[in-house]
């Protein structure tokens, strides 16, 4: 039987060479290490998925420590303060077969404060055989004199395009299509997230019938709007079509369309109609919209009087904001389409409902 192994943990990085999006930090590790200046403490910051464990790998390995000889603590379940009294017991204890023993404590701004206290001193001067690797997605939340006894280094979240570039790199080795498009809704919807674009497109692949899969099967999979149903917004939003848009709203619901996602696709696209009109580079403004829709998009763009302005994009931002707060994730994306394009919407329905009563009265 043939183990699985998740994708994420099967292309993590295992050199300096192979960590994508981290140069400047990789260079100054490198460089520590050729010297043979390494600090005998580094503190690893950036949002979750950027590569802070396995750097810590890969600088625990690039200065001579084995496996046996590499300790990785998870400070969310190894918080109280009898943890790091074990473990600074545990440092004095010389390496088994390497020259350092590593420690890399993870989520380390989950210790108590009175654990913090008792790290201080070990922290400022460990034994020469030891060296510490922190990580944390909050340092916000670290003492200062924890951050002043480390090297700090702070993780940036990958851009956009280095995620499409990895995803399409671990798709074609894993003998799977995956369209451009497609890649980039995967990205969009990974939120800078190397391990989560990854988990992603694993369920994606998981979820597929064949070796490939175009955006509507990607939308379905991961909660996303079908491309239709955001573009159908947009358009009765440049048309003041309340009623359309709520229509296009409501079978997105019903398809059980994650409102977050769907929301920020919206803006997206909105965004870009801007950027295209007030931007030099329609042509780049426009990149991340799909290709059968660009040519309405740059409509949009050139139409001075469109209601697609900044106004209404702000407007939009507010809902997206709201969409994670409301016990109806749906509700403020609702409500910012009445407030947008009630006016033509409620001219129709006052149509609607005055026509006959004059018919009736005429005869």
């Amino acid at each position: 039987m043939t183990t699985h192994i998740a994708l994420y943990r099967k292309y993590r990085p295992r050199t300096f060479a192979e960590v994508r999006g981290q140069q400047p930090i990789v260079q100054a590790l490198e460089g520590a290490v050729a010297a043979g200046r390494v600090p005998h403490a580094f503190l690893f910051a950036g949002p979750r998925g950027t590569g802070k464990t396995s750097m810590a790998r890969i600088l625990a390995a690039a200065i001579g420590a084995q496996p046996v000889d590499m300790y990785e603590i998870d400070a969310a379940s190894n918080r109280r303060i009898d943890d790091v009294r074990e473990l600074r017991e545990a440092v004095h204890t010389l390496p088994y077969e390497s020259s350092r023993k590593v420690y890399i404590i993870d989520e380390v701004h989950m210790l108590t404060p009175e654990a913090f206290s008792a790290l201080l001193k070990t922290l400022e001067e460990p034994p020469p055989h030891v060296v510490f690797i922190l990580a944390t997605t909050e340092p916000e939340k670290l003492p200062e004199t924890v951050l002043s006894r480390c090297q700090i280094f702070q993780f940036k979240t990958p851009s956009r395009a280095l995620l499409c570039e990895t995803l399409a790199d671990v798709a074609a080795r894993e003998g799977f299509a995956l369209p451009e498009h497609a890649a980039d809704l995967i990205a969009l919807a990974a939120e800078g997230s190397f391990r989560d674009a990854l988990g992603v497109l694993e369920k994606v692949m998981m979820a597929s019938k064949d070796k490939e899969a175009d955006s509507d099967e990607i939308a379905a999979i991961i909660g996303a709007p079908r491309s239709a149903l955001v573009r159908e917004i947009v358009v009765a939003l440049h048309e003041k079509d309340a009623p359309r848009s709520l229509a296009s709203l409501a079978r997105a619901t019903e398809e059980n369309t994650d409102m977050k996602l769907f929301a920020r696709l919206l803006l997206e696209r909105v965004r870009a109609v801007l950027l295209a009109r007030h931007g030099g580079d329609a042509g780049a403004a426009l990149a991340h919209i799909p290709e059968e829709d660009r040519p309405e998009a740059l409509a949009y763009a050139k139409d001075a009087r469109s209601p697609l302005n900044a106004a209404l994009l702000s407007r939009l931002l507010l809902a997206a904001e709201q969409t994670g707060q409301s016990y109806l994730p749906h509700l403020p994306l609702e409500l910012a389409i009445i407030e947008l394009a009630g006016d033509a919407g409620a001219a129709a329905e006052t149509q609607e409902h005055t026509l006959p009563f004059s018919s009736n009265t005429a005869a």
